[in-house]
Parts: C-alpha cells; sequence; structure tokens
C-alpha cells in the first residue's frame, strides 16, 4: 500500500517557523516530481511549492516566494517543506503529493496521483 505521510505541522506564532516533513512508503517517487498543497477553511485546496525529480528545480506560488523553501532527500523518500516568516494566513492543513509520471515540478494538482492526509499548520497573531 502506497502512503505519503507529513510531520511537523503545529502551532507557531507570526513570524515563527515550522519544518514540515513527508515519507512516502510502499513504493519510491524517486524518479517523480512531489510536492506541497494546503487547504485553508472554507478555501479551495491551493499550490504551494513542487520540486523536480532531482531536486534541481523548484516552483513556489507567489505568496511563498522567498519564505519557504521546498526539498528532497531521494535515499529516504522525503520531501521537506521549510516555512519561514509564517503568517496568520498561512494556517491551513498542508498536503504532500506524488507523481507516478511526471519528473518536473509542477504546481497543477491533477499532476499527482497519491496524497497524504494533511497536517495542521496554525499560526497564530
Amino acid at each position: 500500500q502506497v502512503q505519503l505521510v507529513e510531520s511537523g505541522g503545529g502551532l507557531v506564532q507570526a513570524g515563527g517557523s515550522l519544518r514540515l516533513s513527508c515519507t512516502a512508503s510502499g513504493r519510491t517517487f524517486r524518479r517523480n516530481a512531489m510536492g506541497w498543497f494546503r487547504q485553508a477553511p472554507g478555501k479551495e485546496r491551493e499550490f504551494v511549492a513542487a520540486i523536480s525529480w532531482a531536486g534541481g528545480s523548484t516552483y513556489y506560488a507567489d505568496s511563498m516566494k522567498g519564505r519557504f523553501t521546498i526539498s528532497r532527500d531521494n535515499a529516504k523518500d522525503t520531501v521537506s517543506l521549510q516555512m519561514n516568516g509564517l503568517k496568520p494566513e498561512d494556517t491551513a492543513v498542508y498536503y504532500c503529493a506524488a507523481s507516478t509520471t511526471v519528473a518536473y515540478a509542477s504546481r497543477f494538482p491533477g499532476t499527482y496521483d497519491y496524497w497524504g492526509q494533511g497536517t495542521q499548520v496554525t499560526v497564530s497573531s
């Protein structure tokens, strides 16, 4: 059974930092793109960041540029999201996603075939 399991969410004050991690099991995604999305209450799921199979290419939503950094460790089948300068509007459930067909970083949810269960990030003002 293929699983993506996120960890690292929590409660942080505005301006603080969190590091999310996502570990794949059941198969490897070392040759595939991985990404992070988020969904706030009452809003649609939105793209956060994506990374190509070898980590050489990354892609961020405009509001995350300069604050968030996506990285991956293919030896551990893990993708991480370092979030700095957090704002209350970053409060959301964050989801890890993995593609089985695409190697390049993509912002489109349809690119991804597997999703984690999500981890809550809450930023207090």
